[in-house]
């Protein structure tokens, strides 16, 4: 099941990196970016399409091998619960969050329940 899990994560992030790369500027909309000048086109692509592309390889190379199934359930929760916690808080500080804005919650909340729960058994295997 982590394998799977991981293997999503995996997708989710390259599914983010290309349609990022690909249509940078109706992406950027959606999260609630109202313009981006020439230099924050490039910092979008490089945030939104080259670390999501890394993020993507780092969740496939930890989902090949069940010695590392752990380690990327520690990653996963220590990478989603800290955004989460932004997201809310920014969307709570700075009015209403994009509609992209409120799926992308659910989701990160969703993968950082999973990932917990996932994570249980290893903890009685001490």
């Amino acid at each position: 099941m982590a394998q799977i899990y991981l293997y999503l994560n995996s997708l989710l992030f390259f599914g983010i990196a290309v349609r990022s790369t690909m249509a940078p500027r109706s992406t950027a909309t959606g999260l609630g970016f109202l313009t981006l000048s020439d230099r924050g086109r490039a910092e979008y692509l490089v945030v939104y399409g080259g670390l999501q592309l890394g993020l993507a390889i780092l969740f496939f190379l930890l989902a090949r091998n069940p010695a590392y199934f752990r380690l990327g359930l520690l990653v996963s929760a220590g990478f989603y619960a800290p955004i989460l916690v932004y997201r809310l808080s920014a969307s709570f500080r700075h009015g209403p969050a994009p509609t992209a804005v409120l799926g992308t919650i659910a989701l990160e909340a969703g993968l950082l329940a999973a990932a917990i729960w996932l994570y249980y058994p290893f903890l009685r295997q001490e």
